[in-house]
């Protein structure tokens, strides 16, 4: 028996029967051990006054359970396909919590019933949305302080570092968010009972609608101090349910913080609630079967549950900002919670959500030319001046490199660019900056097909340096951008065809250089190789930063949450990681050593090959190095490259990954205080970072990292 659970139901005189109901095999069987034997009503107690029963079935369940004798059930669930297993956790010796999850959807849940304890008698049952059901969020907004709300109709999450939940925010700081559903009592003994380590930990504090949740209380120096990716987790795992009446359905998340987390948890809750979905209606079918009590209404099923598609959702996120008491220097950060500073969240959110709809959009709607039209769309709302170079023009125009990628499809290949220079800028010498994406809307692999077969889905998410590309232009000239920014996407379907380019075909890239192709599933460099050459050559750009889903080999050297980094310039190898810490969008920098590596291209008949000799020889180095060719290894400016491959997305969905992380890099150059503020902010944050020890250390115990000593100054 789990802990918890047989006082929390014995003392409410309620007995549970949980099982799994194979129809096709007319047998129950018992879930982590719980007294269901044979579908028998087989009860440690003597005295229940009703029945729990949840079953996973197949189709069309509705036979009539007279064996559960001599009291029938309360409640019943049964699914329409599929069936999978059932769990259950116990909260704080006040809340039971059953899931049915699949075990043939990557363990999604299905069906969700929470049970609250109330004094005196029964327990209170609510039935939540499915996760095949959850709404997709349409809007999300910021806001500087709590607001006052109805739990009854608004769901709320309170979430933080636990230090804070406990020496900072007392319950008349989240009154206005609980009113008279949760006690003072009651919240104060769940904050206490929090108990994060390397993970978070939540705790419900009424039913389903509300809970808290602490953030983990041990981080390495590599990780975030913020704690995004944990915090994304929470999000992602919190499933509270759809208003039930109204056109909206409305979420509040309340983050408690410092004000150097904003920022990080800001943009975190906007990878974590997606816009791109193509469900059309509910994956299950539900019967609820009222007692005499009345205490469960019955649920529509998907034949009359008709508002969903209908009804907006929106999340609302607002912020208590705790000062930091341990640090005596006044910094940018402090001035977060402004006006203007939650502007710059939001477009970062826009931003983030842009990206990653397009990278999880299905590639037979997401083609070359629809994603010239997302281009197209971004240029007109920011008043950017936009280029399209397709098709046979590029081939023309000599990119060949990009041409030869995106010539099998039937779709063209193209190169876009958008061009921001401030209104004010006539007489001033302004820096240019490009950002050079790699936009493969799908890739087979070419006539060097991927192989296994599994290796090509997922191939969607080609394009995700491009999206983020695109959402980071967008954020950047919407929050004020005081130099000249160009936004240069590389655009092509790496398709098969007659038309299809072959291994040893030599090729010419806009560079001028010659290219013997060994493998045509090394495509993303040669689009990138003219992007870059473009940047350089006609918009004569002094820094150039690069961001593609180029290699697999990245996930193996630094991993599923950290880009991989390559530049020419140690300071913004530097600033790179530094910003990941404080934006969430993490990376750790590779070698950078061309005199090295490069000969791994060598070419008897051509400059140089597109793919390596030897893949046991840093191939992401190598992969970036090949981009840098084409700028030339004694080009002046700045170049950096990010590899994402493996961070572009989490699980099924895509995080939007590298908005935040553009934004921060280009700082300086921005209008916004938050954003220009961010050096300022990833110096500070660095003195709270966490040691790297087997102990870790608290939130609010932050010591000064172990090579602080030699590290320079952000500027």
């Amino acid at each position: 028996m789990i802990p918890g659970l047989e006082d929390l139901f014995h003392e409410s005189g309620v007995d549970i029967v949980l099982g799994a109901h194979e129809h096709s095999y007319e047998r129950t069987w018992p879930i982590y051990d719980l007294q269901v034997l044979n579908g028998s009503n087989d009860s440690p107690y003597t005295d229940s006054k009703g029945i729990v029963h949840i079953i996973t079935g197949s189709a069309g369940c509705r036979e009539n359970h007279t064996r559960f004798n001599p009291t029938p059930p309360d409640f019943s669930a049964f699914r329409s396909t599929d069936y999978g297993f059932t769990r259950m956790t116990v909260f704080n010796r006040t809340h039971v919590h059953f899931e049915q999850v699949s075990d043939d959807q990557d363990y999604a849940v299905i069906d969700s019933v929470w049970v609250q304890k109330t004094q005196p008698g029964r327990p209170v049952w609510s039935w939540s949305i499915s996760e095949g059901k959850k709404m997709v969020v349409k809007s999300i907004l910021y806001s500087a302080e709590p607001s006052s709300s109805n739990l009854a109709e608004t769901p709320c999450l309170i979430i933080g570092h636990l230090n804070l939940l406990r020496n900072a925010v007392p319950f008349d700081a989240v009154k206005v968010k609980l009113g008279d559903f949760v006690a003072p009592d009651l919240y104060r003994e769940a904050v206490d009972k929090l108990n994060p380590g390397t993970t978070a930990d939540i705790i419900p504090l009424y039913l389903n609608k509300a809970a808290v949740a602490a953030l983990p209380t041990k981080c390495s120096r590599h990780n975030a101090p913020s704690q995004p990716h944990a915090f994304y987790n929470v999000l992602k795992g919190w499933n509270p349910p759809e208003a039930p009446v109204g056109d909206v359905s409305e979420s509040h998340i309340v983050i408690v913080c410092f004000p150097q987390d904003v920022l990080s948890l800001g943009c975190a809750v906007a990878r974590a609630f997606p816009l791109y979905s193509a469900k059309t209606g509910s994956v299950f079918a539900v019967k609820a079967v009222q007692d005499s009590a009345n205490l469960l209404p019955t649920t529509p099923n998907r034949n009359t549950r008709t508002t969903a598609d209908t009804k907006e959702s929106r999340v609302i996120v607002e912020f208590i900002v705790i000062p930091n008491i341990s640090a005596s220097e006044e910094f940018a950060v402090d001035r977060a919670i402004v006006r203007r500073s939650l502007d710059t969240i939001s477009y970062l959110a826009d931003g983030i959500r842009l990206a990653a709809r397009i990278v999880d959009t299905p590639p037979n709607l997401m083609t070359t030319t629809a994603l010239v039209k997302e281009a197209q769309q971004v240029a007109q709302q920011v008043g950017a001046e936009i280029l399209v170079i397709k098709g046979e023009e590029l081939r023309d125009r000599g990119f060949g490199a990009l041409y030869s990628v995106g010539k099998a499809s039937v779709e063209p290949p193209y190169l876009v660019v958008l061009s921001h220079r401030p209104k004010d800028s006539q007489g001033k010498k302004l820096k240019k900056i490009a950002w050079v994406g790699k936009g493969i809307t799908f890739d087979t692999g070419g006539l060097c097909i991927k192989t296994p077969k599994n290796l090509m889905c997922g191939m969607k998410r080609d394009c995700g340096g491009a999206a983020g590309v695109l959402g980071a232009f967008q954020a950047a000239v919407r929050s004020g951008f005081d130099q000249e920014l160009y936004a240069v996407l590389c655009i092509a379907e790496n398709s098969i065809s007659a038309d299809a380019t072959r291994p040893d075909d030599i090729i010419y890239s806009y560079s001028g250089k010659s290219i013997e192709i060994n493998n045509t599933d090394a495509e993303g460099r040669l689009v990138l190789a003219d992007g870059v050459a473009y940047a350089q050559k006609d918009l004569r750009c002094e820094v150039i930063i690069d961001m593609a889903t180029l290699t697999g080999a990245q996930g193996i050297a630094t991993g599923r949450y950290h880009a991989a980094i390559v530049t020419n310039n140690e300071y913004y190898e530097f600033l790179a990681y530094r910003m990941g810490k404080i934006t969430g969008d993490l990376n750790f920098p590779l070698v950078y050593a061309p005199e090295l590596h490069f000969s791994e291209f060598h070419s008897a008949v051509a400059d140089m090959k597109n793919s390596v000799a030897n893949r046991d020889n840093a191939t992401s180095s190598c992969a970036g190095l090949f981009i840098q060719s084409h700028l030339g290894f004694d080009w002046p400016g700045v170049w950096v490259h990010i590899d994402m491959a493996s961070p572009v997305h989490a699980g099924e969905r895509a995080t939007g990954f590298g908005v935040a992380l553009l934004a921060g890099l280009c700082a300086n150059y921005s209008e916004s205080p938050l954003l220009r503020g961010l050096p300022q902010i990833a110096d500070i944050a660095d003195k709270f970072s966490m040691v790297s020890t087997p102990d870790f250390s608290g939130p609010l115990t932050r010591e000064s990292g172990i090579n602080d000593a030699i590290r320079p100054p952000l500027q």
